[in-house]
């Protein structure tokens, strides 16, 4: 999706009711929980878990619930969740990669069929559209008076290899073993730095009409609304006209 801090922005406008936060909360617990599994408790010496554990801080989840996430490593709830990528496609052949983790692939594949279908949709095959996406780092800074082109040169000598620059603020782009790097970097210059994820950026981009795009942008909703599912991405590019329609 074009513009990937947009989609972030525009769930926030929407507003955050207690049951989503939960719900959130719910979602980022098993993603810090996963991936002390893989990796180990200690965030120093786990990348993962330390991007997951920053994820977390900043939607505001208590430490309490962070600790006991990454003590659940041991238990059996850890244990059993395991992580699917699923693929689809939205109103007007839109890509769509839903990274979902789960208990029972029966019942996520279920449900997340139903929304495709009842979205205007279609869940597709794997592999029918992740070649569209490639993983990259993603940082993103707001504006605030910022010169982009001052933190855009900073964040290339730390070793991003792209960015863009909108309204909203500079999104710098790297490849995923370099994001945390570049991320201090920019911090060590005073730089302030909004988020910091690992996420599938699209290749090139779909420009549909604003009412199609706000079909997409709904079905996208509807999925990450569902339990199980962590994530989900787009090659949407997104105008202003639709995002004002969404909003």
């Amino acid at each position: 999706m074009s513009g990937h801090s947009k989609w972030s922005q525009i769930k926030r406008a929407k507003g955050v009711t207690d049951a989503k936060r939960g719900q959130l909360f719910t979602k980022l617990g098993r993603e810090i929980s996963v991936a002390a599994r893989e990796g180990g408790p200690d965030p120093e010496a786990n990348a993962r878990l330390r991007l997951a554990v920053q994820r977390a801080r900043e939607a505001n989840m208590p430490m309490d619930n962070i600790d006991r996430a990454i003590k659940r490593v041991s238990g059996t709830d850890s244990a059993a969740l395991e992580e699917i990528v699923y693929e689809g496609y939205g109103p007007n052949g839109a890509a769509i990669l839903i990274e979902a983790m789960t208990d029972n692939r029966n019942r996520t594949v279920a449900e997340i069929r139903n929304v495709f279908t009842r979205g205007g949709g279609s869940l597709g095959n794997a592999g029918c559209v992740a070649y569209l996406f490639d993983s990259r780092g993603i940082i993103s800074v707001e504006a605030n008076g910022t010169d982009p082109d001052d933190v855009a040169l900073k964040a290339i000598d730390a070793g991003a290899d792209d960015f863009r620059v909108d309204d909203d603020g500079i999104e710098i782009y790297t490849e995923p073993t370099q994001l945390e790097s570049v991320r201090a970097a920019l911090e060590q210059e005073k730089i302030a730095v909004n988020t910091a994820e690992t996420a599938m950026v699209p290749k090139t981009t779909l420009e549909l009409e604003p009412k199609v795009t706000v079909s997409v942008l709904k079905l996208m909703e509807r999925l990450e609304e569902l339990d199980d599912v962590q994530r989900v991405y787009s090659n949407l590019e997104l105008s202003e006209e639709a995002l004002k329609q969404f909003a």
